[in-house]
Formats: C-alpha cells, structure tokens, sequence
C-alpha cells in the first residue's frame, strides 16, 4: 500500500467518524505508528484500529456510511473485523477494526479466550513493546500504554510486554517474529526475552499449533527485510530454526577449503548480505539454499583439503525436500531448486569456452540466465578474494547476449517432431524417440543443426539409431 492510499483511507475514516460516538475512541495501533515515529519510510502495510468498544458495530456503521467497499468481514469470537476501502486509484486498502481485548489460554491450545478489555489490557496482549503504541486518530496524539515503548523505541530494544515466557507461551510464532523485527529494524533482543526464546524454541513446531505455512510466512518476510542474515542468524543461535529447517542448522562448522573464508553457514549469511536489495523472494532462497548440500557431500583428500563434490545435485533434492516441508507453491520449489542446482554453471567459465558450449549453457539455464549471475555475484562476493579463480562473468554475458540475440537458443527444437521420427525411422514408440529428439535439439543448439535442415536430422537420427 502507498503512502498516498493509507492517508486517503485514514482521512476517510477521521471525516466518517467524526461527531459520532467513536471520535476520539478510535487509535491506530501496531507497525504503522511504530514506523512513523521511526521516521521509515513505507510501514504502511497495515492499518490496524483499536477501540474500547465493538468493533463489529464500528464495522457495521463504516458498512452502512457507504465507506467499506463491500460487506465487512466479521470474527465475532476475537471481537475484530476487516473492512476494505476504495480509494482514487481504485485499489483496495484493508483496514483491521479491533475491540480492546484481553486474552487468555488454555495449555496445547493457540485458540484463546477472549474478554473486553481496556486499551492498556490490549496493549499488554501484543508481542513486543514498540507494538503498542497508540495513535488518537482525531487527534493524532500517540500514547505509551505500557509506558515502555518509547525508551525501547529509542535503545533499539525488542522486549515483551508481559513476561516473556507468557507471551511466547500465549503464541510460540512471536518468538520468530522476534528474530524478523530484528532483521527489519536493526533492533537488539533484550537479554531476558533472547533467554526465553531460547528455553521456549521447541514450541515453534506443530505440536503446540504453529503450522509450517505460519513458518513459512515469518521465514519470507526475514529473508525479505534489510538484515535477513541477522535474523537468520538470530534464529540459528536461539535454536528455532533447528525445529523447522535442521538442514540449514548442519551447514554451520563445516569447514571448507582455501578459496573460501568461512563455514559454510556464514558463508551463505555474507552471499545473502550481498544481495542487491531489490532482489525478490525466489532469489533470497536459492542464495539461501544454494550450499546446502555441502555438509552431506563434504570430503578430505590426503593432504587434508575439503571437497564438495556433486552438492549442487545433492543440495537441490534437499532444498526440494525443505520447501516442500514448509509448504511453499510449486513454482517457487522449482525456480529454487533449479538455481541450487545451477549455481554452479558460471563458476568454471573460461573464455576458451567454444560458441557450442555457451550456446548449450544458455540453453540448460533458460530463464534463470540473470538471476544466475546475480548468485554467483554474491557467492563470489563471500569467497576468498586473494585465491579464489574467480569466472569474467562480464564476458560470459556479453557471450551469451550476443549469442542468443542471433541464435534464439532458447527456442530452439527439433526439426523432426516425434510422430515423423517413428514414420521415418519405421520404429516402435519407446524411450529411443524422446533420445533422438533430445540429441537432434542439443545439436540445433549447438549450431550443428539447422533448424529446418530435415536431411541432416534425419541422417543424424539414423546414425544415433544405428549406435
């Protein structure tokens, strides 16, 4: 959401409520005062509104003012429903309307009781201090319910509101989201709550509620925020992330060898750092993921060197597995699995290279071709840089550009569809048709083959018959 769009909305909901019984009882509440005070930029992905009251009603009357959009959304057991308004750019902006409330729960379970409360109860019910911070929306005065979030605000602190063993036990996630407002923020977990989370990590798991697509939604926006290697780090030393990707914990002391500076696991929080910021979801995951086939691959020879032989291929099935686990969509497994499994395509590039074989290079990474090179950039970057051989891969794009500006490699296929090969050939159907296609397009590829040279893929295709 712009910033244009949430001012809209909030002038919207100031000018409809005022002179009613909700002015001067209606607060913003959550990320969006927090990031104002902060002076951040954005912060507007949320407009949360909190009031000593019903908030079904208030949604109801917001319905009937012909401000909401379409019919509110109601949750009558937690007190709180969803609105959405329209604003001059014709998009939605969504709009939380919660009843002040307090909360209790019952041990195993992450449905909670549900009470009115007072402004100060609620406050008390979030996760973390600098999440408490009130804002009159008539007045714009901010309030410190907890009388806590503006020095936390100030020493960059995450803190509890209440004890941190309740709050936690109230919702183990916040523990995760601990270690994301750190990465988003630059924040520092205080001592009492980064002992908490770790006594209390193994509640992160599905036994006490919290299912994979909730981890999965906080590991995102981690590897989403400024400093992702902190927060993974964060989650690494606190012991959560062993309760939901233990492969990524097994990356961490295993040694490489000399052309790098450091295990495995720092390795791949300096490649991450190294990340253009722009750099979308799929990326970060595969840069995340892209050795993670090390510690399961790793061998010494006789004069005591570390080898990783196959574990792209090897780390590819994992990050499979793992992504899978955490119940991420089929296109993003395979986007990422492919980048594990080609990250290491570039890396051996020499100018020697002949025109077939960066032809057979385009071709084996298709699409991924620019994202490749913005991870091996960043593998690269987390080496050593006094040994390591590092590949021109300016040249190597220059190559593959101008190749494929003539070629259209990419598109290339075979002369001979699969019917003619067997009309041809007078062969039976069977594996041996999928092989010589296979062979007559990687000849195309390669420039072997004109793509409308039918003679020459036929003698090509009696020939791989006749082997």
């Amino acid at each position: 959401m712009s910033e244009i769009a949430a001012q809209y909305t909030l002038d919207v909901l100031r000018r409809i409520t005022r002179q009613t019984e909700y002015e001067n009882r209606l607060f913003l509440v959550g990320g969006y005062v927090r990031d104002k005070l902060l002076g951040r930029s954005g912060g507007f992905d949320d407009i949360d509104l909190v009031l000593e009251g019903d908030a079904l009603k208030l949604a109801r009357f917001l319905w009937r003012q012909g401000v909401s959009s379409h019919a509110p959304v109601v949750y009558p057991k937690f007190g709180t429903a969803m609105i959405h308004i329209q604003e001059p750019a014709e998009s939605l902006v969504q709009v939380e309307l919660v009843t002040a409330r307090a909360e209790t729960y019952q041990s195993g379970s992450r449905q909670p009781t549900v009470t009115p409360g007072t402004l100060l109860t609620d406050a008390r019910r979030r996760d973390f201090t600098i999440n408490t911070f009130l804002e009159n929306l008539h007045t714009g005065e901010i309030i410190d319910p907890t009388e806590k979030a503006h020095s936390d605000l100030a020493s960059g602190i995450l803190r509890t509101p209440l004890d941190p063993a309740q709050t936690f036990a109230d919702d183990p996630l916040r523990m995760l989201r601990a270690c994301r407002f750190a990465a988003k923020l630059n924040f520092a977990i205080a001592p009492t709550t980064m002992e908490a989370i770790i006594v209390h990590a193994d509640r992160c798991n599905a036994a006490y509620g919290i299912s994979f697509e909730r981890i999965r939604d906080e590991l995102n926006k981690t590897l989403l925020a400024p400093g992702a290697a902190k927060g993974l780090e964060l989650m690494r030393q606190t012991r959560l992330l062993d309760q939901f990707a233990p492969e990524l914990v097994a990356m961490y002391g295993v040694t490489q060898n000399r052309f790098h500076l450091y295990d495995v696991w720092r390795h791949t929080l300096v490649a991450l750092e190294n990340l253009p910021s722009e750099s979308p979801l799929e990326l970060r995951l595969g840069v995340l993921l892209h050795d993670i086939g090390k510690p399961a691959t790793r061998t010494e020879d006789s004069e005591g060197d570390a080898h990783f032989y196959n574990h792209e291929d090897v780390g590819a099935q994992i990050a499979r597995e793992l992504l899978f686990r955490l119940r991420y969509p089929n296109e993003t497994v395979d986007i990422v699995t492919r980048l594990v499994a080609l990250h290491m395509r570039y890396g051996s590039y020499t100018p020697s290279w002949s025109d077939a074989a960066v032809r057979r290079l385009i071709r084996s990474v298709g699409e991924l071709r620019q994202d490749l090179f913005t991870v091996a950039h960043a593998d690269i970057a987390a080496c050593n840089p006094d040994i390591m051989p590092v590949a021109d891969l300016d040249s190597l794009s220059e190559r593959m550009e101008l190749i494929e500006s003539v070629a259209n490699v990419t598109t290339a296929t075979s002369p001979l569809t699969g019917e003619e090969i067997i009309a041809l050939l007078d062969i039976a159907p069977g594996r041996i048709i999928g092989k010589i296609k296979v062979a007559l397009t990687d000849a195309v590829v390669a420039g072997e083959l004109a793509q409308d040279d039918r003679e020459g893929a036929i003698a090509m295709a009696k020939a791989i018959l006749d082997s």
